[in-house]
């Protein structure tokens, strides 16, 4: 999925229409008549992640005859809106996967089933502690992590190699310096940023100690002077020497990774959901090609990248019937078999320890964020967080094509306060 796009306000419900798809093959009185139909909404990628969920979903089926499930791929970019409609209208799915920074902000407005005490929470040690507190409001839980990510540095050591770079960078500093070098030597850019999205630009604050509020104190940093530093380190990886200049079109995306798995482009950062088609390029046909490392640090050595991933919920307005079965659904897809068995097909990492097999490990890009994502950043308990990249992101478009990073990020304060009214600016 493709980080930071998704992050329109929850307390916004765009009119989209949506078909009603909730429970089906359950009487009025939650009891279910005849084998119970869940509908599961998925949000992974279409192409080359959804057929292996599918495959998943059929092993559920096999093992539990009774039940069967209706399986609905949604654009990730679409579902933040469709869920919060569906939901507000009584059409939701039983059961989906909810980005984790949706997962307390549906719970905050009572869409989600606590998931304590019931089988979908059976093996809650298992999984890394910080995953378990993010899908957690108020004190319960409300859903179960089902696959977990985050931002690293990700290059091309065949091209690091020829430019005589035998290391990855450590800091921002260090990474100018080797872009500079890979476009002298190789002649190609040695480093492309993802603009105008809060979500990438996240590492250069964490860089700087700070964040865009502090939750626990219910302030808006964002004006920050170690914010304004980290931003102004973030302008200055598209004017540098051997840096990509600032793409803000609207396939961004698609022509940054396009660059690096062709190998125009020497290193970018981004994510584990990208692997597989990363694999896919001609630059890394030797899957060893790819170098992963942390994000690279900010002042005083300062570093980290946001938590990411997913989580599975249960719909609250779904009968008795249903929501036992999707906890039972929910708990087959969180086990340890069947998150190797993502892991393997979709070279994304699995939540919980038992999980990284050794054939899982195999995978050098699995191994290589496995590595990076102890220095992740957990979300805080703040229903409105997922909706502060939104703003974020906007204003940094508008600061890398001139606007001052002090006038930008005074716009974005002034948003983050209509959208947090208890917040100090």
């Amino acid at each position: 999925m493709r980080r930071g796009i998704a992050a329109s306000a929850l307390v916004v419900a765009l009119a989209v229409s949506m078909a009603a798809c909730g429970s089906s093959g359950s009487s009025s009185d939650g009891k279910a008549d005849g084998p119970v139909t869940l509908t599961y909404w998925d949000t992974s990628n279409a192409t080359n992640e959804a057929p292996n969920y599918q495959e998943l979903v059929k092993k559920f089926e096999a093992a539990n005859p009774t039940i069967k499930v209706d399986f609905v791929n949604v654009p990730f970019d679409q579902a933040q809106n469709k869920l919060q409609t569906a939901m507000g209208a009584k059409g939701a799915p039983d059961v989906f996967r909810s980005e984790v920074g949706w997962t307390a902000a549906f719970a905050k407005a009572g869409y989600l089933e606590p998931l304590d005490g019931t089988p979908a929470a059976a093996d809650t040690s298992a999984f890394q502690p910080s995953l378990i507190q993010q899908a957690k409001y108020d004190g319960k839980l409300y859903g179960v992590p089902l696959v977990t990510d985050t931002l690293g540095l990700l290059y091309n050591k065949d091209l690091f190699a020829k430019a005589g770079i035998t290391e990855a960078p450590k800091t921002w500093d260090e990474l100018k310096a080797d872009a500079a070098t890979v476009k002298d030597k190789d002649g190609v850019d040695g480093f492309w940023l993802k603009a105008a999205d809060g979500y990438y630009a996240m590492p250069f604050l964490f860089g700087e100690g700070t964040d865009t509020v502090d939750a626990a104190g219910k302030k808006i940093t964002i004006t920050s002077p170690e914010a304004v530093k980290g931003i102004e380190t973030y302008k200055s990886m598209f004017t540098s020497p051997g840096t990509a200049k600032a793409d803000v079109t609207t396939d961004a995306y698609a022509h940054m990774m396009d660059a690096f798995n062709s190998g125009k482009v020497a290193a970018i950062i981004q994510g584990p959901w990208e692997i597989t088609n990363i694999y896919k390029g001609s630059a890394f046909a030797d899957k060893k090609n790819l170098g992963i490392a942390a994000v690279p640090a900010g002042s005083g050595g300062k570093a980290g990248a946001p938590t990411g991933g997913h989580n599975i919920s249960v719909y609250a307005g779904s009968d008795a019937a249903h929501k036992a079965a999707a906890e039972k659904f929910a708990a087959f897809m969180t086990s340890a078999e069947s998150q190797a068995f993502i892991a393997q097909k979709n070279s994304t990492l699995p939540t919980r320890s038992d999980a990284f097999t050794a054939d899982v490990k195999a995978d050098p890009g699995i191994a290589g964020f496995q590595a990076v994502l102890a220095s992740a950043k957990p979300r805080p308990e703040l229903p409105e967080y997922s909706s502060l990249f939104a703003s974020l992101g906007t204003n940094l478009g508008k600061a890398v094509q001139g606007t001052s990073t002090q006038d930008a990020l005074s716009t974005v304060a002034t948003d983050y306060a209509k959208l947090l009214p208890g917040f100090a600016k």
